[in-house]
């Protein structure tokens, strides 16, 4: 017979683990970006386009990527922070150990959102979003509100907003052209969040198991199209004027190419496995939506996962745990 940990003795572990190793960022990572380019050129999203681009223009595309993918880090953990808050509202139970966790978990996040902010003023981007305006602004607040009230959906957008940063931030962390500063962030960041991640995994089964018709539905077809547009937006086009591109040609083309459709499998695939395992779906009736995003069978299995590391350069890494 097998031993299995309770939920709740798992979220006491994850809650130790924090109380265990606080980090303050403005205290213990007091670094500064330097000058030129913060990542390699393989790890920008126009990798797989044949671009000729000197070395002035990738060094400035560069921070202005990372810049741009800062700036979506800070805006999605303000949303999850939002999630959180109103659910501790009207909780019956101020001392589960649930409320104990995402207590913990948003005292983590906003000594991440510091750093962040630190780090997007170091970077110095120039670029606009041309999606910042104020109808796309009042959407997305829109956005927000429908999905922290529905708890199951935001789990499930919490894995993917969690898995597909974390994803770029290991490639960066081990890449050897990587800025050692914007390393040490990265690194320290995928330490906090794995045990984020795995709050998400343990919760998402309860959330289910009491989610509305309208949860239920929001997860099984409309999440997909969200998390592919929390992948390509990661990127905004407006960052691709500062190496002389045009805006949306750029975007649209860098994000269909054989690197980038590698990437987002690798980035995804771990939230249907997530899902999967928490009984949100089932082998053999994956939804096509999730489906076209994964890329894998109606069992869940990925589409040609074994030529993964071939199409992109920086995925022959060896796996580690950050936890």
């Amino acid at each position: 017979m097998t031993n299995t940990i309770r939920p709740n003795d798992r979220i006491e572990r994850l809650s130790a683990a924090s109380l265990g190793r606080v980090v303050e960022p403005d205290l213990d990572l007091p670094g500064e970006l330097g000058p030129g380019p913060v990542i390699a050129g393989e790890l920008l999203s126009v990798c797989g386009l044949d671009l000729s681009l000197s070395p002035d223009q990738q060094a400035r595309l560069a921070r202005e990527e990372v810049a741009s993918i800062v700036a979506v880090g800070l805006r999605f953990e303000a949303a999850l922070m939002s999630g959180f808050s109103l659910a501790l509202v009207s909780v019956p139970e101020l001392t589960d150990a649930r409320v104990v966790y995402a207590l913990h978990e948003m005292g983590e996040e906003t000594r991440h959102s510091r750093l962040f902010c630190r780090l997007l003023g170091q970077l110095g981007p120039t670029t606009r979003n041309p999606l910042d305006h104020w109808l796309a602004r009042r959407l997305l607040r829109l956005g927000v509100l429908l999905v922290i009230c529905r708890s199951a959906l935001l789990d499930v957008l919490v894995l993917a907003g969690e898995e597909i940063p974390d994803l770029f931030q290991k490639l960066a962390a081990q890449h050897p052209d990587t800025d050692p500063f914007l390393a040490q962030v990265n690194l320290y960041h995928r330490q906090e969040e794995a045990r984020h991640l795995a709050f998400a995994r343990t919760v998402l089964p309860e959330h289910w198991a009491k989610a509305t018709w309208t949860d239920r539905l929001a997860v099984r077809y409309i999440a997909p199209t969200v998390i592919r547009g929390m992948f390509d937006f990661l990127v905004h086009p407006g960052v691709y004027q500062v190496a002389d591109l045009p805006r949306w040609t750029t975007w649209w083309a860098a994000n269909r190419t054989a690197q980038r459709g590698v990437l987002r499998q690798e980035a995804t695939l771990p939230v249907l496995r997530a899902v999967v395992d928490g009984g949100v779906l089932r082998p053999g009736r994956i939804p096509r939506g999730w489906r076209r995003l994964c890329q894998v069978d109606a069992q869940g299995a990925a589409l040609g996962a074994p030529e993964l590391n071939k199409h992109h350069p920086c995925l022959a890494f060896e796996e580690d745990s950050p936890v």
